[in-house]
C-alpha cells in the first residue's frame, strides 16, 4: 500500500504530522497522527462538558500516550492502547465502539455472558452521540500534545477546562524521559512563579463583564522584581495593564533625572510605580503620583500615555472646556510631541517609595545623561505611604500582654 504524510498546523495549537495508509488490494485504510514537536514541559488535561450535537463535531488530537475517560459510564480508554488520531468527539466514540465489537463474534461462542454485557455497553456508547443527556469527556495526556478544539477561540470556552500539570516521575519514565528522579528535590515555589503566568477572575473596569487578569513576576536587569498585571475583556475588547512593585518600600526615596538629547533616549525602558510623579520643567508640566497608575513601558510610550490622558479628558478638550483652556492645552500637546530627542528637555521622576526605574543604557557603567538621587522622605511623604502608623517590630510581646 501507500502511506501519505502531511505536515499541518492546528489553529491555536501546534504542528502535527498526519499519516494516511491505504491498500488497493483489500481497500483497508488507516489514519494516524504524530506530534511534530517535542514533548511539552507539562502534561495537559482537557475536561469537556458535552451538551449538544455541535459539541460532537469538535476536533480532537489524541496522542497514543493520552487517556480518554467518560465518568458517567465509568468508561476509560487507557494510554498506549490506541494509535494517535486526529478526529472528533463522535469519532472517538465510534472508534471505541469499533474496538469493543472487533472480537464479538468469537466472544458470543466462547463467553456469551461477557459478549452480552459488551453489547449492552456499546448501545450506551452509541446513545451518547445523540446527546440526550449531558456527559463529560476527559482527555489526560502526560506529554502535553493532545488537543480539544475551542470553537470560540481566541475567546474562552465555558464548556472546556484546560489544566496543565507537572508530570509524576512514573509518567516521565513511561514517556522515556530522563533526568526526573523520584527522590529529586522539590522545586522552589518562588522559581515556579517566575516561569508561570498566574490567572485569576475579575470584572472588566469598562463593562463589568467577567474577565481574566494575567499576572507575572518579571526581573528588571540592574533593578528588582516587578509584577505585571494585564486584563483583557472578551465582551467589549477593553485591555489594560498595570505594574506593581514586587518588593518592599525602599529606605529612601528616589529622584531620577534624564536629559533627553538624542532620539534613542525615547526607547529607554521605564518603570513608573503608582507612587511616582513626573515632571518636565521645559514644558512647566507635572504629573502627580497616582495618575496613570503603574506603567512598565518606554519613555516614548509614557509620553504618549500622558498625551492621551490630556486629549481624552472631556473637561479639558471636550464640550465642557473653554476656548482659552483648549488653546493652551493644544499648544502643550504640540510641545509634548516635539519632545522626541531632537528638542532637548529634562525628564524627572520622583518616587518617595523608591520603586521606580529608568534604564541606564550604559549599565553597569555610569550614564552621563542620567542622574539618580537618594533622599530622606519627609513626614508628609511617609504619611502618604502609610508608614508613620506602620509598626513592624516589637508588637508580639505587647499583643500577648494585653490579651
Amino acid at each position: 500500500g501507500v502511506t501519505r504524510l502531511l505536515l499541518t498546523r492546528i489553529p491555536f495549537f501546534r504542528e502535527i504530522i498526519v499519516s494516511s495508509f491505504s491498500c488497493d488490494s483489500c481497500s483497508w485504510s488507516n489514519t494516524e497522527i504524530q506530534s511534530a514537536g517535542r514533548i511539552q514541559e507539562q502534561g495537559v488535561r482537557y475536561t469537556l462538558a458535552v451538551t449538544s450535537r455541535q459539541d460532537m463535531n469538535r476536533e480532537v488530537v489524541k496522542t497514543d500516550c493520552a487517556m480518554a475517560r467518560i465518568p458517567e459510564l465509568d468508561f476509560e480508554i487507557p494510554a498506549f492502547t490506541q494509535k494517535g488520531v486526529l478526529t472528533t468527539i463522535e469519532g472517538i466514540i465510534d472508534r471505541a465502539v469499533a474496538g469493543l465489537e472487533q472480537d464479538q463474534p468469537i466472544r458470543r461462542v466462547t463467553d456469551e455472558e461477557v459478549a452480552k454485557k459488551i453489547d449492552e455497553f456499546t448501545v450506551k456508547l452509541r446513545q451518547l452521540k445523540e446527546v440526550n443527556s449531558p456527559f463529560t469527556l476527559i482527555i489526560d495526556d502526560p506529554s502535553g500534545n493532545s488537543f480539544v478544539e475551542n470553537p470560540h477561540a481566541p475567546r474562552r470556552d465555558d464548556a472546556l477546562v484546560v489544566t496543565h500539570y507537572r508530570r509524576t516521575p512514573q509518567q516521565a519514565a513511561v514517556l522515556g524521559l530522563e533526568g526526573e528522579e523520584v527522590d529529586a528535590k522539590p522545586p522552589d515555589a518562588a522559581e515556579d512563579l517566575r516561569d508561570e503566568v498566574l490567572q485569576f477572575n475579575t470584572n472588566c473596569p469598562e463593562c463589568n463583564a467577567p474577565a481574566n487578569t494575567n499576572m507575572k513576576l518579571v526581573q528588571i536587569p540592574h533593578f528588582k522584581e516587578v509584577i505585571i498585571m494585564a486584563t483583557n475583556c472578551d465582551s467589549c475588547g477593553h485591555r489594560t495593564n498595570e505594574v506593581k512593585s514586587g518588593g518592599a518600600i525602599e529606605p529612601q526615596g528616589t529622584r531620577i533625572t534624564l536629559q533627553i538629547t538624542d532620539p534613542s533616549d525615547m526607547t529607554r525602558d521605564i518603570l513608573k510605580s503608582e507612587t511616582c510623579s513626573v515632571e518636565i520643567p521645559e514644558l512647566e508640566f507635572e504629573l502627580g503620583m497616582g495618575a496613570l497608575g503603574g506603567k512598565f513601558t518606554t519613555l516614548e510610550g509614557l509620553l504618549k500615555d500622558i498625551r492621551d490622558l490630556v486629549e481624552k479628558n472631556p473637561f479639558t478638550l471636550g464640550d465642557s472646556s473653554t476656548p482659552s483652556r483648549t488653546g493652551k492645552l493644544q499648544e502643550f500637546i504640540g510641545k509634548l510631541q516635539e519632545v522626541n530627542g531632537k528638542t532637548k528637555a529634562h525628564f524627572i521622576m520622583d518616587d518617595p517609595a523608591g520603586n521606580s526605574y529608568l534604564q541606564n543604557v550604559y549599565a553597569p557603567e555610569e550614564d552621563p545623561e542620567l542622574r539618580v538621587e537618594r533622599y530622606e522622605r519627609t513626614f508628609e511623604q511617609n504619611e502618604d505611604l502609610g508608614l508613620n502608623d506602620m509598626k513592624t517590630e516589637g508588637y508580639e510581646p505587647e499583643g500577648a500582654s494585653g490579651r
